[in-house]
């Protein structure tokens, strides 16, 4: 008897077949939707050298017409699909098209489909109506008569023209739109050059006299006058008003290091939500140039950093405008080798949407697209805006000189506008009057504008300090209240088994507020400082490599233990125990990141709430070096340039110990040589009470960054520095120190200056050479240095000969220079000043702690024997 009947043969070969097809058609279908991109419409200029893949041929597939009608795939439902050219025409349309999905780099397969179906359905937007294509052409107008008006009236003006990209403003309204429709009422931008004079002026609706008035030739007018930036570094805020609602805007201020913009815009996105617990959390978004975008370290820092607890904005939206080209030198895409400059952004695993710029309704929709990606997934997003550059790097660039082959394609290709008029209404002359119009209007309404109107960009509204803090300065100072707050601090939760470590620590703060007279370590004063601000309501947060703990073992803000029952590792933040309500609290331990990082958390101590102590600690000083841009374009320059009150602070540990000539050093003449018109505050405490009330003082009252070079282990080990208690609750930080040790002032001949842990050498160097006519006076604040206090205590000495200045470190290292000229002025008649310091080397301070400690013994012994 056979095994299986004819018709039942026939039905298994039947249904083999219909899966072989169903296979086939599939994979067809995946071919496109992992390689469509690489030969999609997405170049305006036609350049770009599409390749031949094989994935997206048919036969590759061994595809055949008699497939379609057999397969009943559910992708061919409703398609009236009958041979395979037509399902290669309907897949070369949804992925092939100007706009196209590269979804290489995401490796979250229900992301993956989420973006796939998005792009093929159909959207509601992708057909908008004459009044809709009117709206599109207007601003599509108004971007190109923006740049045709400078072009006319300022032709050597730099402006970074927008030219080739000018759809970069619709996807930007309709970012904002979305915004909107998801009820945010915050969205934070930074952007390069390239354009944004152009959406101050369209976009952020900034009158067009405040921007003209910087290429004001005769320097005649206020905004010419007391322009401390160059325009289009401008940042600017406005409230725009859409169909569903308002939505603010903040486009962040830049220096020319383009995309350092990009971390300070997500800090300060962070640090609104901080200061707004109540609203929505706000959008990012952030603009990039093609060649910046892959080729500037921070950006990948950046990235990576977003995804990290405590630097979470809930995603940003990336634009890059891609002209094809960085400065001078050729960065075309390259489908063949599948070279694209957003190759970078597969290292957070996120898609790129790659849209064609003289395709507005395409560019429409990889905005809306991205954006809701961008709310359903919490995620990043880019889309590759493609376009091309009509002039040079700036307008007074002759780009033919370096590209004459592209800029013959460009000379030749219509704008965006003229080819949307003639697209958007064929056939006819509609959308050329239209366009006529609308240029006419835009350029009147840009000229209209200058008259009687010679204003400057408003400064940031930046929220200023409250003043009258006297009552906080006051609070949470009395024995009993530190007692409060280390019992508080020092109560473990039931099953919590403490390090040794901490267990040891718990026993020192306890001993510590047993008495007034008890000694406090670096370590309880710094934690009693956060312990008294968040107990208020201050925000506090630190943030760097190791800070949690500190990397001298000097911070212990989170404690650990394992909980064996679980078989995992528990946290416990003692300062959780007794913050306000309302306070917030986070100690983040940082990747490895230096530029990153502090750029983020200057842009948080902007936008957070003006009272919250924001930190970010150096591992080592030395450290500071990748931040460098950092402290240059913006923590020490914000505020004289843009009007940004950050209140900053940064720990730089420093202090020569023999631990090489890096992490030696926090380089504290080149922070001082960046200190002009009290921009910042440079501090070096010696001792635990300064520690505590430096910190509060910040807090409290400061309205501008501080720089602190805090001790490491030699200092935290002095037992000179660690304080009695009650200097923590009777004084204030006091920016030059007496010296209760020294003689009498009637028998003082010579004052000796210094800063850090030299003053523990310098009093044992004077006390072996039984020197009677030394004062020793540490300086505790080197800018802004106390000069008139310090004039004061000079004149007390009746017998004053000579002022010294020593430190540890060698002549251009340390603060010699900087801080000679403020000494000088506070000298009596007759009184010299001179410096002691360590001899010059190439390479800094040694790496030997035998020959450290012989040089700065040598330092020491050598200012007493010449005394």
């Amino acid at each position: 008897m056979p095994l299986h009947s004819p018709s039942s043969l026939g039905q298994t070969s039947s249904t083999a077949r219909q899966a072989l097809a169903h296979a086939r058609i599939q994979s067809f279908i995946d071919a496109y939707r992992n390689e469509g991109y690489r030969i999609a419409d997405i170049d305006p200029l036609g350049t770009i050298s599409v390749p031949d893949i094989a994935a997206l041929l048919p036969q590759t597939h061994g595809l055949e017409d008699e497939d379609i009608a057999l397969a009943q795939h559910r992708f061919l439902d409703g398609l009236g699909l009958t041979n395979v050219k037509e399902l290669t025409h309907h897949l070369s349309r949804l992925f092939c098209g100007p706009l196209a999905l590269d979804c290489s780099g995401v490796r979250d397969e229900p992301r993956r489909q989420w973006l796939l179906a998005r792009l093929a359905a159909r959207d509601p937007g992708a057909e908008p109506q004459a009044q809709e294509r009117a709206a599109i052409l207007a601003r599509l107008a108004a971007a190109e008569q923006w740049e045709n008006y400078l072009q006319q009236d300022y032709p050597q003006a730099k402006r970074f023209s927008l030219e080739g990209c000018e759809s970069l403003l619709l996807l930007m309204d309709t970012l904002v739109e979305r915004c909107s429709f998801y009820q945010l009422d915050k969205l934070f931008f930074a952007m390069p050059h390239r354009g944004r004079l152009n959406l101050l002026v369209n976009l952020m609706q900034m009158p067009a006299a405040e921007i003209v008035a910087y290429f004001d030739a005769s320097k005649t007018t206020p905004a010419a006058a007391s322009a401390v930036d160059l325009p289009y570094h401008l940042g600017a805020e406005a409230v725009r008003h859409t169909a569903l609602g308002q939505v603010g805007l903040f486009l962040a201020h830049n220096p020319s290091h383009l995309e350092s913009a990009y971390p300070v815009l997500l800090g300060m996105a962070r640090g609104y939500r901080a200061s707004h617990p109540q609203a929505a959390p706000p959008a990012s978004v952030v603009i990039h140039g093609d060649a910046a975008f892959c080729g500037q370290g921070v950006v990948m820092e950046s990235l990576k950093l977003a995804q990290h607890p405590g630097y979470d904005v809930g995603g940003t939206v990336h634009v890059i405008v891609n002209n094809q080209i960085g400065f001078t030198t050729p960065n075309p895409l390259d489908p063949e080798n599948h070279g694209y400059c957003t190759d970078i952004a597969r290292i957070v695993g996120a898609p790129v949407l790659h849209v064609n710029a003289d395709q507005p309704e395409a560019v429409l929709r990889a905005a809306r697209i991205a954006f809701d990606y961008r709310m359903q997934f919490h995620a990043d997003v880019v889309i590759d805006l493609v376009g091309y550059r009509r002039w040079g790097h700036a307008e007074q660039d002759t780009a033919t000189v370096t590209q004459p082959l592209l800029h013959g394609f460009i000379d030749k290709h219509p704008s965006v506008t003229r080819l949307y008029a003639q697209s958007g209404w064929p056939g006819s002359d509609a959308g050329a009057a239209l366009l006529a119009t609308s240029s006419q209007q835009a350029l009147t309404a840009f000229r209209g504008s200058r008259t009687g109107h010679a204003g400057v960009a408003a400064e940031s509204s930046t929220p200023e300090r409250a003043q009258d803090k006297a009552s906080e300065a006051a609070a949470a100072r009395s024995l009993n209240q530190m007692r409060q707050w280390v019992e508080r601090m020092t109560r473990l939760p039931a099953g919590f088994e403490p390090h040794p470590a901490i267990v040891k620590l718990i026993a020192q703060w306890q001993h510590s507020v047993a008495a007034p007279e008890h000694p406090c370590s670096w370590n309880f004063a710094e934690n009693m400082a956060y312990a008294s601000l968040l107990s208020v309501g201050h925000g506090v947060r630190i943030s760097g490599m190791d800070v949690q703990r500190g990397t001298f073992m000097q911070r212990h803000a989170v404690w650990h233990a394992v909980d064996e029952a679980q078989a995992q590792q528990r946290s416990f933040l003692p300062l959780r125990e007794v913050a306000a309500p309302r306070a917030s609290l986070e100690v983040i331990n940082s990747p490895l990141s230096e530029e990153a990082v502090v750029g983020f958390e200057y842009g948080f101590s902007v936008q957070a709430r003006p009272d919250a102590l924001t930190i970010w600690e150096a591992q080592f000083g030395d450290f500071v070096n990748g931040a460098q841009i950092m402290i240059d374009q913006y923590i020490t320059s914000g505020r004289g340039k843009w009007g940004y009150a950050s209140a900053l602070t940064m720990l730089l540990p420093h202090g020569y110990e023999g631990v090489g000539p890096e992490h030696s050093t926090g380089y504290l003449s080149r922070m001082l040589l960046l200190c002009a018109g009290q921009n910042i505050r440079v501090a070096y405490p010696s001792s635990s009470a300064q520690w505590f009330h430096l910190l509060r003082d910040q807090a409290l009252h400061a309205d501008r960054p501080l720089v602190v070079f805090t001790p490491k282990s030699v200092l935290h080990g002095e037992p000179r520095a660690s304080s009695p208690l009650s200097d923590l609750l009777e004084q204030g930080f006091q920016p030059l120190l007496g010296d209760p040790e020294g003689p009498q002032a009637s028998a003082v001949r010579r004052v000796v200056l210094c800063s850090g842990k030299v003053r523990y050498d310098l009093a044992d160097a004077r006390a072996s050479a039984q020197d009677q006519e030394t004062a020793l006076l540490p300086v505790e604040q080197l800018y802004p240095f106390p000069t008139a206090q310090l004039g004061e205590v000079l004149r007390s000495y009746p017998q004053l000969q000579e002022v010294l200045w020593v430190q540890e470190e060698e002549r251009n290292q340390g603060a010699w220079l900087c801080v000679r000229d403020a000494i000088e002025a506070a000298l009596p008649e007759t009184v010299r000043l001179r410096a002691v310091y360590r001899p010059d080397t190439a390479s800094g301070p040694t790496a030997s702690k035998a020959s450290h400690y012989a040089q700065q013994a040598s330092l020491v012994q050598a200012v007493f024997a010449q005394g």
